[in-house]
């Protein structure tokens, strides 16, 4: 019987991830108007709400067998979220008006084409300058207890808001954005389509609640590896089989920290990543805890289309999945700065990988691409503004004095 019901949640849910895209808001007469279906891997319910549905929710483990195991069950998702609340936030997330200048989209450090990050080691804000860290990937935040790199955030409206109102991101302020969208009739009819129980003007909690509903979307579940996890055998190759062998040992303990299946654990660890030349030590969580036990420490990262975003770590100090994998095979503290006493994790040891092994890990981390629900660029969105930043804008060579502001 169990096994009977398996395989009809195993079909229904199949038909959910293939299901075509929900249908983008469309143009009409000049306006715009919000979906009404659930974005792919989502199940209207009927309470009018979208909530996912995946085959790793059948498995009742979270442990699974042995280290990293692969059968293993997902941590809660924050969904709950109509199509509308889904849509809006969709054009939010792409639409600049959202930066003081109007130069700047949510999009623009986090880029459909770079994997939901931006590419660089460091990202560019509002005036052109470089931010203090990395873009990290915005693939499967909904399972996150933490967001940034430095955990600061413990929530998706939190991480929403924070890099709107950073002078050196996007440089905005509360009373600025509300105006421009209070001032724009298209948003305050979408915003009362989405949100038909609010009052009055938009507020910035009726931002943060769409650029999270939107948010909650961005799952990443089907890949090879997952094809693989799921009974196909012939997924993943002779050599990524083995290099998930390697990921899973007790010698290279990848998994212990990068735990199947968001190949995060979502802590902070201390890795005495390196900083690059002549950049100054960035303390990371030891300045959001006051713990001087994290100093150095970083929300550790998913490694889920981990192919297409680099470069890697929370200063881009690696260019490659190979040097990042080197860097842990190098041996405990390898590039901790001199006169820094770091509290490095308990994970991170010296594993004495061959250059096979780690080729092999570099192999199965290929197989971790899947880019299958990416959300679709508006070609336009209300504010008239492109909905992607010009290319052309880079960084500029002035260096940031410190971290305060940083949203990373």
């Amino acid at each position: 019987m169990r096994a009977g019901i398996e395989g009809l949640l195993l079909g229904l849910l199949s038909l959910l991830a293939t299901a075509s895209p929900a249908s983008a808001a469309t143009a009409s007469g000049g306006g715009f108007e919000l979906s009404q279906r659930c974005p792919p891997s989502f199940e209207l319910t009927s309470r009018g709400v979208c909530e996912f549905r995946d085959r790793y929710q059948l498995y009742d483990s979270l442990q699974g067998r042995g280290v990293g195991g692969t059968r293993t069950s997902l941590p809660p998702h924050r969904d709950g979220f109509t199509p509308q609340q889904i849509d809006l936030g969709r054009y939010l997330f792409f639409d600049p008006v959202l930066s003081g200048d109007g130069t700047l989209s949510c999009a623009s450090c986090h880029r459909p084409d770079k994997g939901l990050a931006d590419g660089r080691p460091r990202s560019v804000g509002v005036d052109g300058r470089d931010v203090p860290r990395a873009a990290p990937t915005l693939w499967n935040v909904a399972f996150l207890k933490r967001l940034f790199w430095d955990a600061r955030a413990e929530s998706l409206e939190a991480q929403a808001l924070g890099p709107l109102f950073s002078p050196v991101e996007m440089g905005n302020e509360p009373a600025k954005l509300l105006k421009s969208l209070n001032g724009n009739a298209t948003y305050r009819r979408l915003f009362g389509e989405a949100f038909p129980s609010r009052q009055g003007a938009i507020t910035t909690d009726d931002v943060a609640s769409a650029l999270t509903a939107f948010e909650s979307t961005l799952v990443s579940f089907n890949s090879r590896y997952d094809r693989y996890v799921h009974g196909h055998a012939a997924a993943l190759n002779d050599r990524e089989l083995e290099g998930l062998n390697v990921f899973r040992s007790f010698v290279a303990r990848c998994s212990e920290c990068h735990t199947p299946p968001l190949f995060t654990n979502g802590e902070v660890a201390v890795i005495g990543a390196p900083e690059p030349k002549g950049r100054a030590f960035d303390a990371g969580a030891q300045d959001v805890f006051h713990a001087p036990k994290l100093r150095g420490g970083f929300r550790v990262p998913t490694l889920r289309n981990i192919a297409r975003t680099a470069p890697y770590m929370h200063s881009g100090a690696f260019t490659t999945l190979r040097e990042t994998v080197e860097f842990y095979n190098k041996g405990r503290g390898n590039a901790v700065p001199k006169g820094e006493q770091l509290y490095l994790h308990w994970h991170i040891s010296s594993p004495d990988l061959t250059e096979r092994e780690v080729d092999r890990i570099v192999d199965f981390l290929q197989t971790l691409t899947d880019e299958t629900f990416m959300p679709q660029v508006p070609e336009r969105v209300p504010s008239g503004l492109p909905p992607l930043d010009n290319p052309v804008r880079t960084a500029s060579a002035r260096p940031v004095a410190n971290s305060q502001g940083a949203v990373r």
